[in-house]
């Protein structure tokens, strides 16, 4: 129960109040007036300040200020006086930028128990007077007030500003997965007393996408069997090694494939462009941390986890996941689907230790959740046959640059940059995201008109403190990505550079048809490996020379990859017009970035797979094939996703709604995980 302070005085007086007799004529404001705009034409402030008044939250609606939540963001503590970046508490200088935003006189009066901490983040923009980290706190009121009654004077006066201080009358509702499973009262959770025939469901890989989907198909009381073509990340982490150290690739386990699909062995950023605080979102972090990851990610502004907490976090999902009486097959690949009138019946699989069709075992299943990585390119040709529906789709192919990493430290933070410390500082491993626009003249030149003018550019699967690491799953293909640990404590930072291709790319292999980009993909790892000279070695050339077209710099900087690096002309790996458009993107990365060009600056040879080259259509609401009843494909290689938390999301949304399908889930799909079912599905990133 809220405590009423209705008589309660301050001791020292309020300068904003004027004595009584004191007489104030204001003066008289000189009229401005624009012309009114209406329906989509309303001003942005306008639309905001309508949609406040339609939510019923502006102040004068406010029933009771005594309890709710004020949320107030773009709280600023500088850097020197920040407990760091692992610190996520309340700190005295964090009090102090609170105290600053109510105007409270006194911030060691605040009670630290009546703030939460919603985000904390690091900026070090050029722009600010000095570096800083960046809060939004949550105000309990009637908790603040219980502690300290003297803060009502303060929180009566707020008012709401958007993005600054905003009302809340109740706390947002937990929207961890568990709770939102256990409130639906229809759900029969995981009914295995066998009264009743379960529906079979087939999962196919264990990367982010399979793994929630099964995981609520599960819970919801499913039958359901994950087949992965890789081995556990035990198992999988051993075939890592053999590949770096003696250059053994196991096509059916490696950076591609294995249990947590291909981000197990990457940065594992939790960054993502669909709604950092969707309930959708939020529910994915929230399980991660049940199976492992640190509450922080939480909090962070820029989460990730790093291959050294991924692995024990998969570890712990599979054994809930075994627990819940999920089948888990992995080393089985998926060889063929048993389609029947247009509806699938099964699968047919075999051991991917062996030879394709030897030995195969047909598995009868009600529906196949299709949740294949985008490098399951045997996957694509087997749909293909059987005619799914399958459309090529844009991505983005490139090269990787690698710079010391305390380059791009000294580059973002000048005089902070030894407060990194390798990790271990703190303030956060510098990073950098880069996007440019280029209009290249010369396509207009070229022999195709359909060669497209304008295209992006820029930095992808930014890696700092990290490596580059070899993504091939074929020993005649060569593609790279790169990966980092928890600290990021590498000397090397590395990103992929890249530039959009569409379509009209993939004239050249339009007799792929639908698997015309799979083939533009293919044609360019094939002439990295061979300009490297073969055995996994990685053509590379510094960044001056790829800038003036030349091979001059024979004995190249060190580089963070470890099968080897070969000086060569990757200026001449790609069509004229996407190397041209990377050394334009380049040079304006430069200018953003001074420093970025730089003698010890290294590229290396290709980055293709950034995402899916195909598109495997799909209902919007349902997620199942427009063309095919029982498949429902998910995730980054169906087309859908672009990175460990959207494609955990497509999961999650694709079991509720198979759930819902199958009639083991009657609860509403948007008031479940928030996800607006109007939307396409694919996201851009």
């Amino acid at each position: 129960m809220a405590i009423s302070v209705p008589n309660f005085t301050l001791s020292y007086p309020n300068p904003r109040i004027l004595p009584c007799n004191t007489r104030f004529i204001p003066r008289r404001a000189i009229p401005v007036t624009c012309a009114s705009r209406t329906g989509k034409r309303r001003y942005p402030s306008e639309k905001k300040r309508l949609e406040k008044i339609r939510k019923g939250v502006l102040k004068s609606e406010i029933p009771n200020k005594e309890e709710g939540f004020w949320r107030l963001s773009k709280l600023k503590v500088p850097a020197h006086k920040d407990p760091g970046k692992d610190f996520v508490g309340i700190s005295d200088a964090l009090l102090e930028a609170i105290a600053k935003s109510l105007k409270f006189p006194v911030p060691a009066m605040l009670p630290k128990e009546g703030f939460i901490i919603v985000r904390k983040s690091f900026d070090a923009r050029k722009a600010l007077k000095e570096p800083a980290f960046v809060y939004t706190v949550d105000i309990d009121v009637k908790k603040l007030l219980e502690l300290e009654p003297r803060t009502w004077d303060f929180i009566s006066e707020l008012e709401q500003k958007i993005g600054i201080t905003e009302y809340f009358p109740h706390k947002t509702p937990e929207t961890d997965l568990k709770n939102l499973l256990q409130n639906d009262q229809n759900t029969p959770r995981n009914n295995n007393n066998g009264s009743e025939k379960r529906p079979k469901v087939a999962v196919i890989g264990s990367g982010p996408a399979g793994l929630f989907a099964a995981l609520v198909l599960a819970e919801v009381g499913a039958d359901v069997t994950v087949i992965e073509r890789g081995q556990p990340v035990e198992i999988r982490g051993r075939d890592i090694g053999a590949l770096v150290v003696r250059k053994i690739l196991q096509t059916e386990s490696n950076f591609c494939f294995g249990e947590g699909g291909a981000g197990t062995w990457s940065d594992g950023k939790l960054v993502t462009r669909i709604g950092r605080n969707s309930d959708s979102v939020q529910a994915v972090l929230k399980a991660l941390v049940e199976f492992g990851a640190p509450p922080n990610i939480l909090i962070d502004g820029k989460p990730h986890l790093g291959t050294d907490r991924l692995v024990p976090l998969l570890r712990n999902f599979r054994n809930y996941l075994l627990n819940l009486g999920v089948e888990m097959k992995f080393g089985t690949r998926l060889d063929d689907l048993i389609i029947e009138n247009g509806r699938i019946k099964g699968i047919v699989i075999s051991d991917s230790k062996k030879e394709v069709n030897s030995e195969n075992e047909r598995l009868l299943f009600d529906n196949v959740v299709l949740a294949v990585g985008h490098s399951a390119r045997d996957v694509y040709e087997m749909l293909l046959r059987h005619n799914v529906d399958i459309v090529p789709k844009n991505f983005a192919v490139g090269l990787r640059i690698e710079h010391p990493q305390e380059l791009i430290n000294s580059i973002q933070y000048s005089k902070l940059a030894d407060e990194v410390r390798e990790g271990r500082g703190k303030i956060p491993v510098a990073d950098y995201k880069l996007v440019k626009y280029i209009n290249n003249e010369n396509y207009k030149d070229h022999k195709n008109d359909d060669y497209e003018q304008n295209r992006s550019c820029y930095s992808f699967c930014m890696c700092p403190g990290g490596q580059v690491v070899l993504t091939s799953t074929n020993a005649s293909e060569l593609c790279i990505n790169g990966m980092s640990f928890s600290k990021r404590a590498s000397k090397w930072a590395n990103s992929a550079l890249v530039v959009s291709v569409s379509s009209n790319d993939f004239n050249d292999f339009t007799s792929f048809d639908s698997l015309a980009g799979v083939e533009f993909q293919r044609e360019f790892e094939r002439r990295a490996a061979i300009m490297g000279g073969g055995n996994f070695v990685v053509p590379a050339q510094c960044v001056t020379d790829f800038l003036d077209n030349k091979l001059s710099i024979m004995s190249l900087p060190p580089s963070s990859y470890r099968l080897g690096v070969k000086a060569s002309k990757l200026h001449e790996i790609y069509p004229s017009h996407i190397t041209e458009a990377l050394q334009k993107s380049i040079h304006m990365f430069d200018r953003e970035l001074p420093g970025f060009i730089s003698k010890d600056a290294l590229l290396h040879g290709v980055e293709t797979r950034t995402s899916s080259p195909v598109q495997i259509r799909r209902h919007v609401s349902t997620c199942e094939s427009t063309n095919t009843k029982g498949i429902f494909p998910i995730g980054e290689g169906a087309g859908y996703a672009g990175g460990i938390v959207s494609a955990a999301v497509d999961g999650l949304f694709c079991g509720f709604a198979l759930a819902k399908e199958l009639n083991l889930f009657e609860g509403d799909l948007e008031g479940v995980i928030g996800r607006d079912r109007k939307q396409s599905g694919f996201v851009k990133y």
